[in-house]
């Protein structure tokens, strides 16, 4: 007996433990994936634009503590979190694009290590919590830039909501430890999210119902005002905003959703048909394919298969020593049987937050198919979908368990569980079809990104520091010179355009040397092509790569 025991205690021993395979390979799957993106961000990919760049502009304000703003420049509505994380990088590499995209690249390494352990605390097996990260893995150019590009939102939505998943599983398991600081945590990434983006939302809702159900008599005391006042604390900014302009966020965000109206059949089509594979990574840069589009048919039906497998695993009675023992309305001191995910209670646990995460996801995708976006601009609005990943280890279990049962157990089993097996193989080979696409298109991204420092260090070497240009043009310019050079927005009659920040218009009004940029082969191009010639109000134009600068006459 002693012996036993004496051989028994080195195998109890956690840091001893060894490293099973599927762990070893999901950390390399893990590397890889950051690697990809780190590898794209060096090479320039994705293309930038004068949307992130006007979070740079934010970020490179707070690093010389002239500004702190709360909201997206020029509108009042999508926080500026980004702009913060990057301030520190910025203010110590000067700015550009990578000091911008570093913490997004951190966010989405911490989206997969979450990703990973989210899938264990729901009783996936490591075999399975791979296949999830593996697929997680994969970007595709639409999945790609939610990820990394810091142009508002996207990039903290799903660690966020893989977050506030795995908070509720710790929270509504039986432990007895730290469990204030859970809830404050819990209470602060929600307020958070109400304040970068509401898109969110969806899955704060479902989770925060599980967690009402399951410990409602917790919430009813110091639990619950903790959450409530770590909650208003995360949305200070929005409501100390709202209370000194008395204005409501809310509304800003339902007139971002309007715009030209858009049919029924338009809006489910780029809902229901384009979204799905857009925003989950099946489709190649810019399009989908038909043949891409067999996930928008695969999508729903997942999503209904998970959430009936979630609701009886949750309506199931518990065995009768279970339901002695444990409360469905705990108070967060009973013994930790709960916190095991292959046990009466774990699995009701897991259950739950599977339903609130397949809730959440299914809300998003009705919320976005009845947007006027849908419609309109289906393929660039398919990054409201991007949360859609929060839900993968739910959406996916189904199939996972169906194809543990290919192996020789009767004929029917076996043939579900190889429809599942073909199943899985189409959605990781479809995207990895997808991501291949994003990574063939790196080098015209990186020859574009070449052409545009060679056009700031051409308005460097001709000592302009006011020009005008397109919307797409200037704060991209402004922010790449460090606002060494300040631009104001035009449109293609050279009408004034939409500065997101008014001072710039000001300061080029102001000089009568500010000069004219445009890409070759605009229409704005085209009609200041108009203006060179001898004539008294004439402009010269000097022509570098890909751009045209033009000049007042001295």
């Amino acid at each position: 007996m002693g012996v036993r025991a004496g051989l028994a205690a080195p195998r109890a021993y956690r840091p001893g433990r060894r490293i099973s395979l599927p762990t070893a390979l999901a950390a390399l799957v893990v590397l890889a994936g950051v690697g990809y993106r780190l590898a794209l961000l060096l090479a320039d990919a994705p293309p930038t634009n004068s949307d992130e760049a006007t979070m740079g502009l934010a970020a490179l304000h707070i690093a010389r503590g002239e500004h702190f703003p709360v909201w997206f420049y020029g509108q009042a509505y999508m926080g500026t979190l980004e702009a913060y994380l990057a301030a520190p990088l910025v203010a110590l590499t000067g700015p550009s694009v990578l000091a911008l995209r570093l913490p997004t690249l951190a966010l989405y390494a911490l989206f997969l290590a979450l990703s990973w352990r989210l899938t264990r605390r729901l009783g996936g097996d490591h075999w399975f919590a791979l296949l999830v990260v593996g697929f997680l893995a994969l970007g595709s150019d639409r999945v790609v830039k939610n990820q990394l590009i810091a142009g508002g939102g996207y990039p903290e939505l799903n660690p966020a909501g893989v977050g506030l998943a795995l908070l509720t599983v710790a929270l509504c398991a039986d432990r007895t430890t730290a469990r204030l600081p859970r809830w404050g945590a819990w209470g602060l990434v929600t307020g958070l999210m109400l304040w970068v983006d509401p898109l969110l939302l969806p899955y704060a809702l479902g989770l925060g119902a599980v967690l009402v159900v399951r410990r409602r008599r917790e919430l009813a005391g110091r639990a619950g005002l903790v959450v409530a006042a770590v909650l208003l604390l995360g949305a200070a900014p929005i409501l100390l905003d709202s209370l000194r302009h008395r204005r409501n966020p809310l509304t800003a965000v339902l007139a971002a959703g309007g715009g030209e109206a858009a049919s029924w059949g338009e809006r489910l089509y780029g809902g229901l048909v384009l979204g799905p594979p857009l925003g989950m990574g099946f489709c190649s840069p810019g399009h989908c394919a038909g043949w891409q589009l067999w996930w928008a048919l695969a999508f729903p039906l997942l999503l209904l298969l998970a959430g009936l497998t979630a609701w009886r695993t949750l309506r199931r009675p518990l065995p009768p020593a279970d339901r002695g023992q444990l409360s469905f309305a705990g108070n967060g001191k009973r013994p930790r049987s709960g916190d095991d995910p292959r046990g009466p209670e774990g699995r009701r646990v897991s259950a739950a937050v599977r339903l609130a995460l397949l809730a959440g996801a299914a809300a998003v995708l009705a919320a976005y198919t009845l947007s006027t976006a849908a419609g309109r601009t289906p393929v660039e609005s398919s990054r409201y979908l991007s949360c859609l990943a929060v839900a993968t280890p739910a959406l996916l279990w189904p199939l996972w368990r169906a194809a543990r049962r290919a192996g020789p157990r009767g004929r029917r089993p076996r043939r579900v569980g190889l429809a599942a097996v073909a199943v899985l193989a189409a959605i990781l080979g479809t995207a990895g079809i997808a991501t291949a696409g994003a990574i063939a298109g790196g080098s015209a991204t990186h020859a574009e990104a070449d052409r545009h420092r060679a056009l700031v260090d051409a308005l460097a070497g001709l000592g302009v520091r006011h020009v005008r240009g397109g919307y797409w043009t200037c704060n991209r310019l402004t922010f790449a010179t460090g606002e060494d050079v300040v631009c104001a927005v035009v449109d293609d009659d050279l009408h004034p355009g939409f500065d997101r920040l008014p001072g710039y218009r000001r300061a080029v009004a102001a000089d009568p040397g500010a000069a004219w940029v445009a890409p070759v082969g605009s229409p704005l191009a085209a009609r200041l092509d108009g203006r060179v010639g001898p004539g008294r109000h004439a402009l010269d134009v000097v022509t570098v790569e890909g751009w045209r600068i033009y000049l007042p006459r001295r």
